[in-house]
């Protein structure tokens, strides 16, 4: 040997490529090559539903540079010097000689490849449920860049009426949007309670309240069958019975990690399912490093492992490798909040850190949680409404998770939330932070700072909240209550809950207060259209003696149920 490093990547899609171009970048003279299975490399596949939806229409632009040229073979060899091997599969590993066996798709040729350091980057495939008719025409993942092709070529041809999207995760309500936009009749099936798991249940309400809009939502419901006729779907039998007619149905109940080479390898694959790694990225193998939806990392909260299948994580994760591959290990990627954040039509969602139930479930005995609704700008700058729910660890007022919702500007706000929670931020560290302000932005009081605001109030005993949910469950339980709008009469008129409220507008409550009853120990709840209103009525009955007044956090803009106009 004369010395020059050999760096074999097992991948091309985000991680693989990633890691051979930080490698090349830290080491001019190391020999690097992509082995990929299919015929394109370092696809933005998180842009796959855009594409399909018709937000672009070039193909390439899934493919290119910030530059805009193509990342094909051509490019990586002239602008990096990276050999690339597309339509090849890596058969198999053997760790103890360095060296993978390979497979050229388009020949059937074998050959082998020895290496001084590998890196595994071999994603993640698609889960499926095990029923028959899966392989009927019409029938598809959104995983690979052709199901992308093909669900695009669906919207454009516009033959197909009726689609049902299965799961109702990212992938899953993201692919709603793309073909509702090509005029398809969706029905979205979870079998799950919920939309979105990684929200709380409120939360994924108001989403599934407000998805119900656009598509068709069944919930607790899963897929027996695929229903056909010479060998073209034509329907979806779900578990209760029920055959939804149909021409297309998307997959999308996630994903698993694709860990077959590192098994056969006898590298340690973890509990999740996803290769054993340190924070180097190194694998049970010195000599082999492993990135991306195919791996395992620890959650920086709770410690435990989890797999985290997110395409700005494997870049991260895949510039460690790159650089820890061609110099030692000096660099390290410690893990994961687990921030995710989607576009649902006109709505952002996203989230980071820890949901309430997975909190609870992780042993965090003592939260607080507040639901904060309010616009992300100004009014007179066209704002738009953001409905936040924070969690807290009480004993150390350490933010623990944060969920955003609505039209407005959530990527901002899961990312101020992000680094908050990234950085260990108390609710004390929040109530001051130094944000950018100017009415074209922001309110005077940023969102997050609002929020972080009503959890030291609560915190501090200055009020009491109540979620819609425990609200529900008082109203159930027939709960002897005292409910309170104190919005104007003219937007009682206009909308209303409809659960035996009386109104009673803020500016009259001091003058009408005797209408209340007048044993102070009644439980009363109040609310305005965000609860603004509600906390300064919250305030008026406590200073009139009142002992047991509740304000209904994020007020109207909050309830998920059935109002009554």
């Amino acid at each position: 040997m004369n010395g020059t490093k050999r760096i074999i990547v097992i991948g091309g899609s985000a991680a693989g490529p990633k890691a051979a171009s930080r490698a090349r970048r830290m080491d001019e003279n190391a020999e690097i090559t992509i082995y990929q299975k299919s015929s394109d490399l370092s696809m933005a596949s998180c842009g796959y539903p855009y594409y399909i939806g018709g937000f672009f229409d070039d193909r390439n632009q899934l493919l290119c540079s910030p530059a805009g040229v193509v990342r094909d073979s051509r490019f990586f060899w002239n602008a990096k010097k990276i050999t690339t091997k597309v339509n090849t599969e890596v058969t198999s590993i053997d760790k103890e000689n360095k060296r993978i066996e390979f497979t050229d798709l388009s020949t059937g040729l074998k050959g082998t490849a020895d290496y001084d350091k590998l890196i595994i980057a071999t994603g993640a495939t698609p889960r499926k449920p095990p029923v028959p008719g899966l392989d009927l025409e019409g029938v598809t993942t959104l995983q690979s860049l052709p199901d992308a092709d093909y669900l695009r070529k669906v919207s454009d041809d516009g033959d197909i009426k009726k689609a049902v999207v299965i799961g109702g995760g990212l992938i899953g309500i993201e692919t709603c949007e793309a073909l509702h936009l090509a005029g398809i009749e969706i029905t979205l099936i979870e079998l799950l309670p919920q939309l979105l798991t990684f929200l709380d249940r409120q939360m994924a309400s108001l989403v599934q309240k407000y998805v119900q809009s656009k598509a068709n939502v069944i919930l607790e419901n899963g897929v027996t069958s695929f229903l056909g006729e010479n060998g073209k779907l034509t329907a979806v039998k779900l578990q209760n019975g029920t055959e939804i007619p149909c021409e297309l149905a998307v997959i999308a109940i996630g994903v698993v990690p694709n860990t077959r080479l590192a098994r056969e390898a006898g590298l340690s694959v973890g509990e999740t399912g996803g290769i054993t790694v340190n924070s180097y990225m190194q694998t049970s193998d010195a000599d082999i490093y492993a990135v991306g939806d195919c791996i395992e990392v620890p959650n920086l909260i709770t410690g435990k492992m989890v797999h985290a299948p997110y395409g700005d994580i494997a870049n991260l994760e895949g510039r460690v490798a790159g650089e820890n591959a061609v110099c030692g290990n000096i660099a390290q990627f410690p893990g994961t909040i687990q921030t995710g954040i989607c576009k649902v039509f006109d709505y952002g969602v996203g989230a980071t850190g820890l949901s309430e139930q997975n909190a609870e479930k992780n042993g965090f005995t003592n939260i607080e949680t507040v639901i904060n609704a309010s616009l992300d700008k100004p009014g007179f700058m066209q704002g738009k409404l953001l409905v936040t729910k924070l969690i807290v660890n009480r004993d150390t007022n350490v933010i623990l998770g944060a969920q955003v919702i609505g039209p407005g500007d959530v990527s901002k706000q899961v990312a101020i939330w992000a680094m908050a929670i990234k950085g260990k931020l108390t609710v004390t560290d929040m109530v001051n932070a130094d944000l950018p302000y100017a009415p074209p932005y922001s309110l005077a009081i940023d969102h997050s700072i609002a929020t972080a605001h009503i959890m030291q109030n609560k915190l501090n005993g200055h009020f009491k909240g109540i979620s819609a949910e425990e609200l529900k469950v008082k109203l159930n339980n027939k709960e002897s209550l005292i409910l309170l709008d104190v919005r104007n009469p003219d937007e009682y008129e206009q909308s209303r809950i409809g659960i035996g409220e009386k109104l009673i507008p803020l500016g009259q409550l001091r003058k009408r207060i005797e209408e209340l009853p007048s044993d102070k120990k009644n439980t009363i709840i109040v609310w305005c259209k965000i609860s603004l209103r509600g906390y300064e009525a919250a305030l008026i009955l406590m200073a009139n003696g009142y002992k047991n007044v509740y304000v209904l956090e994020g007020g109207m803009m909050a309830w998920p149920y059935e109002k009554e106009k």
